[in-house]
This record gives C-alpha cells, structure tokens and sequence, in this order.
C-alpha cells in the first residue's frame, strides 16, 4: 500500500485512520448544518482538530447536483476569507476546488493539500496541482465530475484519474470512488454496490478515502433529509473502515471519531 504524507501526517499503509473535518462556506450546501460563515471558519476550524479531525477540507461552492450557480470571483473571495483567517494556525487545510484560478488563489495560503473532485480533468489544475509539491485527493471521474454509472465504470475512472495523475506529475494522492449522486444518470443502488465492494479499490495501491457522509443513498434509506442522516451515516463510515478506508470525511468530527475508533478495534481484533 502506497503511504501519503499530508501536512507531515502519514495516511494509508498501516496507519490510523485519519479524520477529515468539513468547512462548508456555501450556505448553498445540501446540508445546512455544515455552513460556517467566513467570520466564524478559525474558531470552528479550532473546535473541530479538538474533537479529532486530523485535517480540515474548505470549500466554498456546493457541488451537489441542482446547486445554484456560483461565480468564480464569489467562489475566490469565499475561499480567500476563509484561508485567511487559518493562516498560521498549524491546522492541516485541504482546499475544495475543482477549478484552476480558485486554486491557484488558495495556494498562496498555508494550505497542506488539494481536493479535487474532478479527478484531474483540467490540464491547467493538474499542472498547478503538480508544481506545487501538494497531495491530492482525486475523486472518480472519466469525462466529468463522478460520471461513472455501474462499478466497472467506477474502476475505469479511477484507471484514467492515475493516468492523468502520472502524466501531469502529481504523485502523492488519495483515491475517492466517488460515492454519491453527483450526475442524472447516477443511482443509489450504484452507491450501495460501491460501498459493498469498497475493499476491492484497494487494488490501486492508494489510500482510499470514504466520503459518505449524511449523502442521499443513506437518506433513500432511512427515511430522512440530511439533518436526520447522523446514525445512517455513522454506520457506513465503521463498515467502510472495516473494507479498508485511509481516511472520513465527515461533517460530524466528534460522533465520527468514536465511530473509527470502534471499527479499528474491531479490525485490529478480526
């Protein structure tokens, strides 16, 4: 298993799971519950490495499917309120942009690395990505955003992500299979079959990162909207750390924890 170091933190390989906090500054987010104004982003930030995130992800544009659109000059001032006030903090920050002039902003701010959903769709990001020595999180995408539609497609897509990854240079990243109903012609039974056969990603040799959290497979479920979505989401993050993910991302850092420290037990024991 290929190990990557985040802000001197090593995920994947054998080490503990690592937590990922999330900062919504987008009152447009699908789950209202995560928004934090730009004024209040370092004391939640603060709050959130208590409770035991290892790593906080900023963004600033919602990227759920009939989001509002966002200019860029908006999505920018956004991210640059929010970094601004982590700067010189030592808290680990990833940022959440998929497009190439957001980034290219944010990377004049401490942060340790770069979400990117798209998958290094955009050469020009790519190559930022590239040259700035930072790790990336690379989610599941062949032509756009998380378009693979059975699992065959799902390992296609993350085939092409390592593909573009070597080619523009960007060697350190963790794989996302891309859970979620990010395009029309995606389904929830997709989402359930990517999480039932999660272990089997780990064939990439990457560490592979559960992003699941409160999304609307667990919802179809269980019943509820997001705010009502903790337990359902609690109880895939144990089951997908017991598969084999690196590293949660959650919008509930507190519940989260004690849920990853329950299924390393479990696993440790197995």
């Amino acid at each position: 298993m290929y190990r990557c170091t985040i802000g001197g933190l090593a995920v994947g390989d054998g080490t503990p799971v690592r937590l990922m906090g999330v900062i919504n500054c987008s009152p447009e987010s699908f789950y209202s519950g995560s928004y934090t104004p730009s004024k209040d982003v370092f004391s939640r930030a603060c709050s959130l490495v208590e409770l035991g995130a290892d790593i906080i992800d900023v963004g600033a544009r919602s990227t759920a499917p009939g989001a509002p659109p966002l200019t860029r000059s908006e999505e920018v001032a956004r991210m640059e309120r929010a970094l601004s006030s982590l700067e010189g903090s030592g808290i680990r920050v990833s940022v959440d942009t998929m497009d190439p002039i957001v980034l290219e902003t944010c990377l004049a701010y401490d942060i340790s690395a770069v979400n990117d959903i798209s998958g290094l769709l955009n050469p020009e990001y790519a190559t930022l990505v590239a040259e700035s020595g930072l790790p990336a999180l690379l989610m599941a995408s062949r032509r756009a955003v998380g378009d693979a539609r059975t699992l065959e497609e799902t390992h296609q897509a993350l085939s092409m992500v390592e593909t573009r990854a070597q080619a523009s240079g960007v060697s350190e990243y963790i794989l996302d299979p891309a859970i979620g109903l990010w395009q029309e012609s995606r389904t929830m039974a997709l989402d359930w079959e990517l999480c039932r056969q999660f272990q089997g990603f780990s064939m990439y040799q990457r560490p592979l990162l559960a992003a699941v959290s409160r999304k609307s497979f667990l919802g179809g479920l269980v019943g509820k909207p997001p705010a009502g979505r903790l337990s359902a989401s609690l109880a895939m993050a144990t089951l997908l750390v017991c598969r084999g993910a690196d590293m949660v991302r959650t919008h509930d850092v507190a519940e989260t924890r004690d849920a990853i420290l329950v299924a390393e037990q479990m696993r440790r024991q197995g």
